[in-house]
């Protein structure tokens, strides 16, 4: 069944609409990264036990990355505008009540309800952006903006969780949301241009809806307590196969249902497929930059936790700055695809610095270039972005948003499992062997940082064949301003 989605139209005050999105992207981001350098201060707290304290990530990892394809589809039929807004008002109160706990049990479910309010702003986030901007050059200026508020929030955040930690308490690093939440909404009312969904009655595929927010939440849960399990244990192999039968008869759904919650007809675009495919393989590298340097700083060479943040500063500047000021002009000069493939190059050299890295390393010689070379991410992501929303219809918009934003947590989810099991392993076997626990730990992430070189390499295949020639993906769509694409 054909939708009619009424498209917001082309504004002066795109611009400030712009800003209100980036600012929630932030918000988001910062949250994500505060909490983790936070964590210590919480178990201690409230009583956390070892095990317990990664649910304070994984139930907020959990509800974003299993309700985001639910939540964009939500969003092209109810309207994006009015589900960006309630996500942020759930974001925001739920921010509140976590920042309230007095208890593990009410952390963890508040910080559920914030990965359920981040699903439902983040999945339209990119659908609103691509229809406000549809000239190739503002639209890939735009794409930069966003990506670098995302980039900058992951290290600001690592420096802005010590410092409140330690001044205030870690309950502050949910309260300083409740400003930014309030001001985001009251802007967003003013600055989105109105838009006028489906219905509900066009596309409410209920059934699809429980398979694939189940098959996904599953799969994450999974995943995240493979660490714990081990990859062959009962729970592990039992678990994914159950998450595969939901994924599959979801599939299935949407294949014969009249109004699937995600036509499968979006996956006949090479360029979609691809560029989610090389998020995927992309973003479970970078998971060995983001989190296991900082771990590698902090417990092999003895930086502390603001002083990680400070000697990451570095890599949020350069990916910043050339997402910020460079992606979109090399984009618009050379085209997505090879400004894409730059960037992959980049982040395999910064991995391939990584395995290399000593036990007592010299941060200008050992760590720098590897905080400049990170800057390829600055090409990656806006490149990326721009082809993920590319072969989208104006009415699927909402829906591609959700698909890239859902192969995002995936990729990291599968990153954190993966490379940190592997790395752990490692460093049980050095250990065994009689090492001291600094060169174990180096040994670990060496191994992780191989990993993450060989995701890279596999991303940069999958870029080079399967997007070969994104405009041939593109061409169908020309007609549709709100979908044109410098690719």
């Amino acid at each position: 069944m054909a939708m009619s989605y009424t498209a917001p139209s082309p504004q002066p005050s795109r611009w400030p609409a712009l800003m209100v999105l980036s600012a929630a992207m932030l918000m988001t981001v910062l949250d994500g990264s505060i909490v983790t350098v936070a964590m210590p201060a919480m178990q201690r707290d409230l009583g956390f036990s070892p095990a317990g304290l990664s649910w304070i990530v994984n139930a907020y990892g959990i509800a974003f990355g299993g309700l985001l394809l639910l939540a964009g589809r939500l969003g092209d039929l109810i309207g994006r505008k009015t589900m960006f807004l309630a996500g942020n008002a759930v974001f925001t109160a739920a921010s509140l009540l976590a920042g309230a706990a007095t208890g593990p049990g009410l952390l963890i479910a508040a910080r559920f309800l914030q990965g359920v309010g981040s699903a439902m702003a983040s999945a339209v986030v990119l659908g609103i952006l691509v229809t406000l901007f549809t000239e190739p050059a503002e639209r890939g200026k735009a794409i930069g903006i966003f990506s670098f508020t995302g980039a900058a929030g992951a290290s600001i955040g690592q420096v802005l969780g010590g410092v409140i930690t330690d001044a205030l308490s870690w309950h502050w690093i949910f309260f300083i949301n409740l400003p930014i939440g309030l001001a985001t909404i009251a802007l967003a009312i003013r600055a989105l241009p109105g838009d006028r969904g489906a219905g509900l009655a066009a596309g409410a595929d209920v059934i699809g809806a429980v398979l694939v927010t189940s098959g996904l939440m599953l799969g994450i849960y999974t995943v995240v307590k493979i660490e714990e399990y081990g990859w062959l244990a009962a729970h592990t192999l039992g678990l994914s196969a159950v998450s595969l039968a939901l994924l599959a008869a979801f599939v299935i759904r949407q294949a014969t249902a009249r109004t699937p919650l995600m036509p499968l007809r979006i996956f006949r675009s090479r360029t979609v497929s691809g560029a989610n495919l090389v998020q995927m393989l992309a973003l479970s590298a970078m998971f060995a930059f983001q989190i296991l340097v900082a771990l590698y700083m902090q417990k092999v060479l003895g930086y502390s936790a603001l002083g990680t943040g400070l000697a990451m500063l570095p890599a949020a500047v350069a990916i910043g700055a050339v997402s910020l000021f460079v992606s979109a002009r090399l984009n618009t000069r050379f085209g997505v695809r090879p400004v894409l493939l730059a960037g992959l190059a980049l982040l395999l050299a910064a991995m391939g610095w990584l395995t290399r890295v000593p036990v007592t390393a010299n941060y200008v010689t050992d760590l720098l270039p590897v905080m400049l070379l990170i800057a390829g991410g600055g090409l990656v992501l806006p490149a990326l972005t721009t082809l993920g929303m590319s072969g989208a219809k104006a009415d699927d918009a909402g829906l591609a948003s959700g698909l890239f934003n859902t192969t995002q947590q995936v990729g990291m989810a599968i990153g954190v499992a993966v490379l940190s099991t592997l790395a752990a392993s490692r460093t049980e076997d050095l250990l065994s062997a009689g090492q001291s626990q600094a060169v174990a730990l180096t040994g670990g992430y060496h191994v992780a940082f191989t990993i993450s070189a060989a995701l890279l390499v596999a991303a940069f295949i999958v870029a080079l064949t399967v997007l070969r020639r994104p405009e041939r993906d593109t061409t169908a769509t020309a007609q549709d301003p709100a979908v044109r694409t410098s690719a």
